[in-house]
């Protein structure tokens, strides 16, 4: 078994746990976490014993996105009015943000089932995540949403998959946030239990599924998921990868340079404050109620 740094794995109940492991930052996403948690995929494949993946967070969230800690030095020195960081060509950009991309397609592809299991922020990256998976149960505090548009990024077509195009127009292009019950009456959930059921109720589907036999499992998971990309789904996404780059590279600067300012200044509490701030208060969610 690989030595994970950032996610924790382990086999129980005819299934496999995968377990992002940054509680301290609200399991917020690195590079080098979605290596690991790919490679884990593959590990649980492989696996003869494991008949279904549960993935989750440990803490009080199942990802806050993308880690801005980590991210967000590539802004500091940008050069207006074109956007661009010093030391890179526009050319050295489109192959940063290309190669960014979270590459989920791959969770969406595995011959077994993986279930989501998501309690507290599923935020940008963080709800593409959970997105991809085969199933997803939330915990009552789940909040969903991808407010990364709001400083210049992309959408992502599971969105308007998941939630019909209406409703991913509603909220996958402002960020708004939605809680769990709305995430459930639009389509991005199966269920919705308390917190503490959380796993239980996950690793209750992996036992009905290892009734099943593992070849039936693998065909009739593949019929959806083929016929899915049959339609057109991975065209649609291979869209996705390539509309990241202008969505990210051609920022206004208007709207952009005061953001990475406060960043660079202030920090990225100042900077999603500033961010998000006209957006509160959120539809759902903690965030639903202006703070004093």
């Amino acid at each position: 078994m690989s030595d994970y740094k950032e996610i924790l794995y382990d086999k129980q109940q005819n299934g496999e746990l995968i377990k992002i492991n940054r509680p301290e930052a609200l399991n917020a996403i690195t590079r080098p976490m979605l290596k690991e948690i790919h490679h884990a995929l593959k590990e649980a494949e492989a696996d003869p014993e494991i008949r279904a993946v549960v993935l989750t967070g440990a803490g009080r969230a199942f990802s806050s996105g993308f880690d801005q800690a980590t991210t967000s030095g590539r802004r500091r020195d940008i050069q207006w009015p074109q956007g661009i960081q010093t030391d890179m060509s526009a050319a050295d950009l489109m192959n940063y943000w290309s190669a960014d991309d979270v590459k989920l397609i791959r969770i969406f592809e595995m011959t077994k089932r993986v279930i989501g299991a998501v309690r507290g922020w599923a935020m940008g990256g963080g709800c593409w995540l959970a997105l991809y998976t085969h199933m997803t149960i939330a915990a009552e505090d789940a909040v969903f949403a991808q407010p990364e548009v709001r400083h210049g990024s992309n959408t992502s077509f599971m969105w308007t998959l998941l939630a019909g195009f209406k409703n991913a127009l509603r909220y996958g292009l402002v960020g708004d946030h939605i809680d769990a019950q709305e995430a459930l009456r639009i389509g991005l959930v199966n269920k919705v239990v308390p917190a503490d059921r959380l796993l239980d109720e996950c690793f209750s589907i992996v036992e009905r599924i290892a009734h099943v036999p593992p070849e039936t499992v693998k065909i009739n998971l593949q019929i959806s998921t083929m016929g899915l990309q049959m339609i057109g789904l991975r065209d649609a996404l291979r869209m996705d990868e390539t509309l990241s780059i202008p969505a990210h590279m051609m920022l206004n600067e208007e709207f952009r340079r005061p953001l990475d300012e406060v960043r660079a200044k202030e920090g990225t509490k100042a900077y999603l404050q500033k961010r998000d701030g006209p957006f509160q208060p959120e539809p759902f969610g903690p965030r639903a109620k202006k703070r004093q």
